[in-house]
């Protein structure tokens, strides 16, 4: 587990790193847990180290977020460079998250290195995690952007939908970003109408997961349908469609919250 009150360390001794490189994500393919890697990999690689940045303790190591530059002479048989994705379902949640977090503050850090205020060049905080800026003394936090994402239930059937963005043929619950003065419930209830064109009634929250793709907080309800008739917006959806438990398209895998609600709502059904 992920132990965040941990202060850095003095020294670099036995630490992990979750390496990127050119914003891939480099694993070890031989082990069990391929996105950790060692002080000993990064040494015998000889790879070095453009920027780094604290993360916290995982299972009583220190574990820093770690950007590299170009990787030459690697064993390509054992290592590979790739995206975050790759690691849905082949590792735990927690690593997943340890790997999500790691990717989402060396972008932070890459992208406030000046100060949007004055201009002038940002430097890490020391004792708390944010940007400051020496100048006008501003400090920026990590940004989390929140999001709701939403299976809409008539009964036992469920509305899902294709993301017109998406290549493969993916049905999956509806979701969108929460805007500056909505609360989610406001937000849940816009995105439906918008996206299918349906209203809701009851709305159930199920719970949340942080989705480094590249910043959201996903925000997981349910929601009763309560009239209309669905109409793809043909920008964001291409299509949509209520389906039973039994008769389901290609759905999300249980490793996303969005397959983590279908799931549930299938065994709800299946309990009656």
């Amino acid at each position: 587990m992920l132990d965040l009150d941990q202060p850095a360390p003095d020294h670099r001794k036995d630490a992990l790193h979750i390496v990127f490189q050119r914003g891939k994500l480099v694993m070890d393919m031989r082990s069990r847990e391929p996105c950790i890697l060692t002080d000993t990999d990064l040494a015998q690689n000889r790879w070095e180290v453009a920027r780094e940045h604290y993360i916290g303790h995982w299972s009583g190591q220190a574990c820093f977020a770690v950007e590299i530059r170009d990787i030459c002479d690697v064993d390509a048989m054992r290592y590979q460079a790739g995206s975050l994705y790759q690691l849905l379902g082949r590792v735990d949640d927690g690593v997943f998250a340890l790997a999500g977090r790691a990717a989402q503050l060396l972008d932070w850090q890459r992208d406030h290195r000046f100060c949007g205020r004055c201009g002038q060049q940002m430097q890490i905080a020391d004792g708390e995690r944010a940007m400051a800026c020496g100048s006008c003394k501003t400090l920026l936090y990590p940004r989390i952007s929140p999001c709701v994402i939403m299976l809409i239930t008539r009964g036992d059937e469920m509305l899902l939908a294709r993301n017109a963005r998406f290549p493969r043929p993916m049905y999956s619950s509806l979701a969108g970003f929460i805007e500056a003065g909505e609360s989610a419930e406001d937000t849940l209830r816009r995105e439906v109408r918008e996206e299918v064109g349906v209203e809701v009634a009851e709305i159930e929250y199920f719970g949340s997961q942080s989705w480094p793709f590249p910043n959201q907080l996903m925000l997981g309800y349910f929601a009763e349908y309560a009239s209309g008739d669905i109409t793809p917006d043909l920008d964001e959806i291409a299509e949509a469609n209520w389906y039973h438990p039994n008769d389901l398209p290609p759905v999300p895998p249980p490793s996303s919250i969005a397959g983590q609600l279908i799931q549930y709502h299938c065994r709800r059904v299946q309990s009656r």
